[in-house]
């Protein structure tokens, strides 16, 4: 007689699964603040007395073709804080402080080891954001995904005062553009970089031998986790430092930074006014990828943009400086077309 394990849906692991996230939830800081994992529903009880006119924002996003990396390396444990990074982060460049967030996660067999580790990079993003994880799905889908296959989806929602919502509504002619650096490639575009190095029968063998270039393997780079902004667009934000911000991600500076931009003011970029991390040229160079195209694709060494008066330029280097972070100044906005300009 056909049973739902049969059909390739466990019951008991995801069961299992429920009982290992409760248990680490259970040990961050904020957990006491919303019901248990495993109900229909995660609960978040909204304090609004400190806000005149709360806004809530939301975002929605995964992590990529990345996983394909994590999968061939059986490397878990940074995907997780990928998944916050990336949600969150939108959410904070908005002038936001995410509040709560949720994963789903879809698989062709459970596999608790690798789901333990996912959740557990998950719950570790949560606490950097300083974001609290009330819930999620695991979904175990046979007939969509083969046994080992398995992918991520991550939302975060975080409050703001409607009045310091950052965006192009704030951006003036003469403030200035300051890069934050990134940890390399972040998540974002894996397709090209996977064409890039591993199109060959060679791929395992290039993932784990040691790279000169680089300082450590292939895939050990390849898997460096995104940083996570949100504790430095924190400050600055309830500093009023900034006009607006962007989180680099897939369409690299000219697409994402144009998004802060209003309609009549261009930001100038002087290109030589950060240090590129070593794996952008290698793979520009292995790839013979145009430097046009290696800019609309990735971050190139910045993994967040911030836009300010030039008053705030000291504070906003030295508040970046104590939370870890290499900036500097990186242009300026002028009048022109809403779009990413650059020069040498």
């Amino acid at each position: 007689m056909p049973t739902y394990k049969s059909a390739g849906v466990d019951d008991k692991k995801a069961e299992a699964l429920i009982e290992i996230i409760a248990k680490k939830t259970s040990r961050t800081s904020r957990s006491a603040k919303s019901s248990a994992i495993g109900y229909f529903g995660g609960f978040f009880p909204l304090a609004t007395a400190k806000y005149r006119q709360p806004v809530l924002v939301a975002s929605c996003d995964g992590v990529g073709t990345k996983l394909l990396i994590a999968h061939e390396m059986h490397s878990y444990e940074n995907i997780g804080v990928d998944l916050v990074a990336m949600n969150c982060n939108d959410v904070a460049v908005c002038g936001a402080s995410p509040l709560f967030f949720l994963d789903y996660l879809a698989v062709g067999k459970l596999n608790l080891i690798r789901e333990e580790k996912l959740i557990a990079g998950i719950i570790k993003g949560c606490e950097t954001a300083e974001c609290l994880l009330i819930g999620g799905e695991t979904a175990q889908m046979p007939e969509i995904y083969k046994k080992e296959d398995f992918d991520l989806a991550g939302f975060c929602v975080g409050i703001v005062e409607k009045r310091k919502i950052l965006g192009p509504q704030r951006v003036k002619k003469g403030d200035i553009i300051i890069g934050v650096a990134s940890n390399g490639l972040h998540s974002n575009g894996f397709s090209l970089v996977r064409k890039i190095f591993l199109s060959t029968s060679r791929k395992r063998s290039l993932l784990y031998a040691y790279n000169p270039t680089l300082g450590r393997s292939l895939g050990e780079e390849l898997l460096r986790p995104t940083f996570i902004y949100t504790r430095l667009l924190k400050k600055l934000a309830q500093n009023n430092y900034l006009s607006a911000s962007a989180h680099i991600t897939g369409g690299g500076i000219p697409g994402n930074l144009s998004r802060a931009l209003p309609e009549d003011l261009q930001a100038v970029i002087k290109k030589s006014s950060w240090q590129v991390p070593r794996i952008f040229p290698l793979m520009q160079e292995i790839g013979k990828i145009a430097p046009r195209e290696m800019f609309k694709v990735f971050n190139m060494g910045l993994g967040l943009i911030l836009i300010a008066k030039p008053t705030h330029e000291s504070a906003i280097l030295k508040e970046a400086k104590n939370q870890g972070y290499r900036a500097q100044v990186i242009g300026i906005v002028e009048p022109g077309p809403k779009k990413v300009t650059f020069k040498r």
